[in-house]
């Protein structure tokens, strides 16, 4: 392989079946798909998990910060957490320690959040989501609010589960990830 080919910075998603493309090939995913879009000027990796928590991407980030140098990590977990009915105090910490790996390790961090059906109570949902600002806030870091944004309310978009976005889904949640990698300095 060609020098040029390792010399593009390399941008970690590191999430969960969102990222990782449950129910879909890997050409199918919004990460591969941010892949084509971005090169040759960046290298995307897709490091995301199905079914990861905040506490399992914890202790297994330091190894991917090693493997692959990411210039900008794309941090996309929590969901798990929620639909878990997990201590959001837990995911907080857990969330802010990976943000703090990735710098120590000289990367960049876009935070991506998410939100909860309503089922999982008013209070619980808006702690839930708030958790995601106040880590931006207080890390100093950009923030995606919402991975479904501009398409959660439409069922089509989704697999039968109800949860997992549909092949036709992935290019629009690509172009508002890109969109939100503008803001990673």
């Amino acid at each position: 392989m060609p020098l040029a080919a390792h010399a593009a910075p390399v941008i970690l998603v590191f999430g969960d079946s969102l990222s990782a493309g449950y129910g879909l090939t890997q050409q199918q995913s919004w990460v591969a798909l941010l892949g084509q879009k971005l090169a040759p000027a960046y290298q995307v990796i897709n490091a995301s998990v199905s079914g990861e928590t905040t506490a399992g991407g914890l202790s297994r980030l330091d190894a991917a910060l090693a493997q692959h140098k990411p210039a900008i990590v794309v941090l996309e977990l929590g969901a798990n957490d929620g639909l878990r009915g997990l201590p959001l105090k837990l995911s907080k910490r857990n969330l802010g320690s990976m943000i703090d790996k990735a710098r120590q390790a000289k990367a960049k961090v876009l935070l991506v959040g998410m939100q909860l059906p309503p089922n999982f109570g008013k209070s619980y949902s808006q702690q839930f989501a708030g958790m995601y600002s106040e880590l931006a806030q207080s890390h100093k870091v950009p923030l995606l609010p919402f991975l479904l944004d501009g398409f959660a309310d439409k069922p089509e978009w989704f697999q039968n589960d109800m949860i997992h976005p549909t092949a036709a889904a992935q290019p629009h949640i690509a172009n508002t990830v890109e969109r939100a990698l503008k803001q990673v300095k």
